[in-house]
């Protein structure tokens, strides 16, 4: 018997034009490992992981391990709210669902960041890498790599200052606040995420970007990792938070979908093809409604 989900995608890659088989692709992990060593804006809190039981059970009879642990939201790998820099956003609950999955997007500005550390990516930068690539899709996860994640854990290296704990002495890159309001007017785009500890670069004063972003419902991801394993386009972003009632952000796994051909991910089918299905679409409806009897039977 065929596979339900093989079946699927066999009946809606000819009906819808759009394909998206479950072998054809990778799983790539972009976040860096939630632990002792996760770094943290200066003035919050440690995170900190306690066992609580972790042995054998009932004279050796079965395993048992119980943990928990106290962590800030702001730590790592994570996600910020439009709550954090907006009285009037989405808490971390009350994000949509559906606005945690979306096409992902990589624009790679690390030669720049090679000259200038505090380098901000621009429109420019965007406008460069769409005439390569095409215009960056509706509800896109916009990711800037600056190549910044191959320096974490290390405190100093992250905040590039041998003072870390005192964040006017940061110098690392970010999104420039221009292009956060070109890619949010002009692009409808979903989040924006970034290698290093924010969304604004290391100098800002007043986080203006953050600003930006959250009076428009869009989520800002820090400290992603693992940027440069993905291509500049055609992959889908899962980003996965703790459904953390009021909270203003928080730690996340986040998922990339990779074609493992370089082809992209749950590609369209040409105009053409769907104009020839749709041609002969009542005789070859007799056939996908066989293949589904066989199918579910």
């Amino acid at each position: 018997m065929l596979g339900l989900r093989l079946c699927v995608a066999l009946i809606a890659c000819p009906l819808f034009g759009y394909c998206c088989l479950p072998d054809s692709f990778q799983v790539l992990d972009l976040s860096h490992t939630l632990s002792n060593e996760s770094l943290r804006w200066p003035g919050g809190s440690n995170f900190s992981f306690t066992i609580l039981t972790r042995g054998w059970q009932n004279n050796n009879s079965f395993w048992l391990e119980l943990n928990k642990f106290d962590t800030p939201e702001h730590i790592g790998t994570h996600m910020d709210a439009p709550a954090h820099f907006y009285n009037k956003g989405w808490k971390v609950h009350e994000i949509p669902a559906d606005r945690l999955v979306g096409p992902g997007v990589v624009i790679d500005v690390k030669d720049k960041v090679v000259k200038d550390s505090d380098y901000r990516m621009t429109p420019a930068d965007v406008e460069s890498w769409e005439k390569v690539n095409g215009p960056i899709p509706k509800g896109a996860i916009v990711f800037m790599r600056s190549g910044w994640d191959t320096r974490y854990p290390n405190k100093t290296l992250t905040f590039n200052t041998n003072t870390p704990d005192n964040e006017s002495t940061f110098h690392f890159p970010g999104f420039h606040p221009d292009t956060a309001r070109w890619l949010i007017v002009n692009r409808n785009i979903g989040m924006i995420g970034i290698d290093t500890p924010s969304t604004d670069y290391g100098p800002s004063p007043n986080f203006e970007v953050h600003q930006i972003i959250s009076n428009a419902s869009v989520m800002g991801l820090e400290n992603v990792n693992n940027l440069g394993a993905l291509p500049p386009k055609g992959f889908i972003v899962t980003v996965a938070p703790v459904k953390l009632f009021d909270g203003s952000g928080g730690p996340v796994r986040i998922l990339a979908l990779v074609s493992k051909d370089g082809s992209g991910m749950c590609t369209a089918n040409s105009a053409g093809h769907l104009m020839l299905f749709w041609a002969f679409a009542f005789g070859l409806w007799h056939v996908l409604s066989s293949l589904w009897k066989i199918c579910i039977t």
